[in-house]
């Protein structure tokens, strides 16, 4: 699209929309702060949880083959959770501040 074209759609699509009847935000950042890091305590407890039951299940195996990989694999995946729970708490943590 040319400039013009562009130019022409974002005036046309001012005037279609009518942004006065849209509800303005209220949050600030010591709510957000207090929400994210609710969430990020329930995420970690979750997690916790997980391990503790996939080492439970690593224990109670018995050496079985098959118990033994799906114990590693309850652990390993609740880790995974948690490290991207982390970095999704980072990253909003980040665009907020930078925003807000």
């Amino acid at each position: 699209m040319s400039l013009d074209l562009v130019v022409l759609k974002q005036k046309v699509m001012a005037a279609v929309i009518d942004v006065s009847t849209l509800p303005k935000p209220t949050a600030d950042q010591n709510r957000l702060g207090i929400i994210m890091q609710t969430v990020f305590m329930i995420t970690g407890a979750i997690a916790l949880l997980v391990v503790t039951i996939g080492g439970l299940r690593y224990v109670l195996s018995h050496g079985d083959p098959s118990a033994t990989a799906q114990a590693k694999n309850t652990i390993l995946y609740a880790l995974i959770g948690l490290v991207v729970s982390i970095l999704g708490a980072s990253i909003v943590a980040f665009v907020v501040g930078r925003v807000g």
